[in-house]
């Protein structure tokens, strides 16, 4: 089995390094680790779920090009939401971003470990070359 890691360590808020990578290739399958909608400047975006489920979603996008996949590969996506009050408003950007087919999901109302709205984490099937 053959195992690659992408971005050794993650950067969480105020460039702080985290144990754990941005993804892993393992089986042809790529397992993105939980994205938020945090800048290059390690600062979580700001104006509510709406702005915050883009960025997080173009991190998610930043993430799979490194690996050589698109959203179009993604066949699972978890999802947490800190205010169940944001679902509706979540939807409709995330589903401007899967228009060709929705992967396998789950969404969840939870506290997340930073001051952000959404969290997502994915695991995509990387193309045969």
């Amino acid at each position: 089995m053959s195992i690659e890691r992408i971005g050794a360590t993650a950067t969480g808020t105020g460039g702080q390094t985290l144990p754990f990578c941005q993804a892993t290739i393992a089986n042809g399958f790529v397992f993105v680790s939980g994205q938020v909608a945090m800048d290059e400047n390690g600062v979580v975006v700001e104006g509510g779920i709406v702005p915050q489920t883009h960025k997080t979603i173009q991190n998610v996008i930043a993430i799979l090009e490194k690996a050589g996949c698109t959203l179009k590969d993604v066949v699972k996506a978890n999802i947490w939401l800190d205010d169940a009050r944001d679902f509706h408003a979540f939807n409709r950007v995330y589903a401007s971003y899967f228009a060709e087919g929705f992967p396998a999901r789950a969404c969840v109302q939870s506290p997340l470990m930073i001051d952000a709205k959404v969290e997502i984490e994915v695991v995509a099937l990387k193309p045969q070359a």
